[in-house]
């Protein structure tokens, strides 16, 4: 599903390197956590992977299967199934959350070659997907996240995801100022998108997230660099003893 080979990125205003030869690959149907300190560069790798701006690769290859993505601007990636889920969504006013939706979805099908979704067709899937997550459906009439508190913004952020289907699913620190409730449901709307072709990349400082999205594999990010993989139980031990000795460990 994707393959990053010896990547280097830095931020386009100052030329700060933050990427540094990181190479990572994640499998079809793979669930992968990315942790590791502040400053690591974790959200710098989902902007890049999702196309965003600020940032310039210097070097290396991200191939999203098979096609290298570097080249494509933000809608393409969109287009061909990579998702962005927001650490911290941004209110949108003037724009309906039910027309965004209804937009995004259409323009994913036209992409894929299907027939756009009726207005009954579409209302009907919001309504399911929505009434699973446990989202008031008249929170969506409402503008892009405005008003909404956080747990309902990371929310609806699951439900776009569920609604679009991607095929990698980036997850940028979504535990993010949630509470236990929050997190859960979060993480069952996860869960419930778990598929042999689907893959997720779940960005977190916290072991407490994978108590609920259960990883199949965990890998240290450390100054622009995968310094440690290992499997589920990798997050424990982090939880438990910190960075300071895989860190240690890699110097």
């Amino acid at each position: 599903m994707l393959e990053i080979k010896n990547l280097h990125a830095r931020i386009a205003e100052d030329g700060t390197e933050i990427i540094r030869g990181l190479n990572l690959t994640i499998a079809d149907g793979e669930v992968a956590a990315i942790m590791g300190p502040n400053g690591s560069g974790k959200s710098t790798l989902s902007y890049i992977l999702a196309g965003r701006e600020d940032y310039e690769v210097t070097e290396g290859e991200v191939l999203y299967n098979g096609e290298n993505i570097l080249e494509l601007d933000a809608a393409e990636r969109a287009a061909k199934g990579l998702f962005l889920a927001f650490q911290y969504p941004v209110e949108i006013p003037g724009v309906a959350t039910m027309q965004f939706l209804k937009v995004a979805i259409n323009e994913q099908r036209k992409a894929r070659g299907e027939e756009e979704l009726s207005t009954p067709d579409f209302i009907r899937k919001v309504r399911e997907a929505s009434a699973e997550l446990k989202i008031d459906y008249d929170m969506l009439k409402r503008p892009l996240n405005v008003g909404f508190s956080g747990g309902e913004k990371k929310r609806a952020e699951i439900l776009q995801m569920a609604l679009l289907e991607p095929k990698l699913c980036v997850m940028d620190e979504t535990d993010s100022g949630l509470d236990i409730d929050a997190l859960k449901i979060v993480a069952d709307g996860v869960n419930a998108l778990r598929a042999p072709d689907r893959s997720v990349m779940v960005i977190t400082h916290y072991q407490r997230l994978l108590d609920y999205i259960v990883p199949d594999t965990v890998h240290v990010l450390y100054k622009g660099q995968i310094i440690k993989t290992g499997g589920k139980e990798l997050a424990h031990e982090l939880e438990a003893n910190g960075y300071a000795d895989i860190i240690g460990e890699a110097a």
